[in-house]
């Protein structure tokens, strides 16, 4: 049977069927096809398909996230983090959390058409929407498809509060609209950065912006008046978790103001990628990095418990929140749940109408 190999620019290896296939495939080899190097194994390419969305606001009532409305232009995500949470979200497509989730994406090109709507309904309550939940909103397709770009025009029109989560540098593309509503206290955006390693990054999330990219990206936001926070998320024990600190120090000398960081999950299929992802990139630590992760999950690969899953628990998980408090305390950070924006700015969207509008 063939070994799993590292594709150049992805981060999943294999396609594992997901949690609701009834089939599971196998290959084995016979004998008679000679080896193939890695160099000649054709590499997946970016499949987009465009979706028409029937609701676009999601809502969830989870105590360890600090919104409760969201925004998500794409499935899948073309970055291609390992570790990435949102994976097994592509088992109800019937596709694979694996290379399926960064190559076979949906694109819901009708989004800011049935945002418009959903922002106009009289029973709609305000309260931040965060693009960027799920899947980055500033993957590398939105170059092409400018859904986020759409919504965030919407949003502005009707001077909604948003908060934006991404680890690419193309949301500067939208600082013509970003520094508006920042002058008006309605946004405020999260660069993700675990690490500052260069070609660690370049195996845990292939396609987004290099680290020091984003560093930079942090500076050019807080130079246009955006306030911006980081992300130190996830924080993967014996793999990245050394480079905390020098994170949190460079995002505040490029005028970060707020931060926030999470420990490595690993639910549903995810488990089986990121041990996959170990034993090609990390053979010698790889049940190490386990160790220490189930010593953060009450014995788990994952705990789900709302109460720890965000942060762990335990001696490991202990330490690297003192070491986390410190330095935010160090740079003044505050943290990054703590943006509490004036819904009364918010001005509701009026429907297209082919009469255009009179008043």
């Amino acid at each position: 049977m063939d070994q799993p190999h590292a594709f150049k620019g992805r981060g999943a290896a294999s396609n594992p069927e997901g949690r609701f296939e009834s089939i599971r495939k196998y290959a084995e080899d016979d004998g008679w096809q000679h080896a193939v190097l890695d160099e000649e194994r054709p590499r997946p390419k970016t499949e987009v398909t465009e979706e028409r969305a029937r609701s676009v606001i999601t809502r969830n009532d989870s105590p360890d996230i600090f919104f409760n409305q969201a925004l998500n232009p794409y499935r899948g995500c073309e970055h291609g983090c390992i570790y990435c949470f949102a994976r097994p979200s592509h088992s109800y497509l019937n596709l694979s959390p694996g290379l399926d989730f960064e190559t076979k994406l949906r694109a819901k090109t009708n989004l800011a058409e049935v945002l418009r709507h959903e922002l106009g309904k009289p029973s709609y309550k305000p309260s931040p929407i965060n693009l960027g939940s799920n899947t980055d909103p500033y993957q590398p397709i939105e170059k092409r498809f400018r859904i986020t770009r759409a919504a965030l025009e919407v949003l502005a029109e009707c001077r909604h509060p948003l908060t934006i989560v991404t680890k690419n540098a193309l949301v500067e593309r939208d600082l013509d609209l970003l520094a508006p509503m920042a002058r008006d206290g309605l946004v405020q955006v999260f660069v993700s950065i675990n690490s500052l390693d260069n070609h660690l990054a370049a195996k845990l999330e292939p396609r987004a912006t290099a680290p020091h990219r984003r560093i930079q990206t942090v500076k050019n936001l807080t130079d246009a008046g955006v306030p911006v926070g980081i992300l130190v998320a996830p924080i993967i024990p014996a793999v990245n978790d050394r480079d905390m600190e020098a994170v949190m120090e460079q995002a505040a000398d490029a005028g970060a103001t707020s931060a926030g960081y999470t420990t490595l999950r690993l639910p549903y299929e995810l488990k089986l990628l990121f041990r996959e992802w170990l034993a090609i990139h990390m053979p010698d630590r790889a049940e190490h990095v386990m160790s220490l992760v189930q010593q953060m999950n009450n014995g788990r690969d994952y705990d789900s418990d709302f109460s720890t899953r965000m942060h762990g628990q335990g001696v490991f998980a202990d330490l690297i929140r003192k070491r986390f408090e410190v330095a935010s305390r160090r740079h003044g950070f505050a943290r990054a749940r703590e943006w509490q924006p004036d819904m009364s700015k918010f001005q509701a969207p009026r429907e297209a109408s082919p009469q255009g509008q009179l008043f």
